[in-house]
């Protein structure tokens, strides 16, 4: 499952990073690689960008670069 599909507010585990370019590269390096937890928080009206929070801090992603995140929800 990709971190776009989650349900708001659901908890979930990165499980990896799917392509290799800047843009991933750059989330790495803010702390969402594998193992890491993160929830989605709220999607924007017209559905891009989402908010997630990862490691205690929230983001503003890109719908495309969230489906470039692979998760799997908690407790599944």
């Amino acid at each position: 499952m990709t971190l776009d599909k989650i349900p708001s507010g659901r908890p979930a585990r990165v499980v990896a990073l799917e392509g290799s370019t800047r843009v991933t590269l750059r989330l790495m390096e803010m702390g969402i690689v594998p193992g890491a937890p993160i929830r989605l928080i709220k999607s924007a009206p017209l559905g891009d960008p989402i908010q997630v929070c990862v490691r205690g801090y929230h983001l503003a992603l890109r719908v495309a670069d969230a489906q470039e995140i692979k998760v799997t929800l908690q407790g599944e």
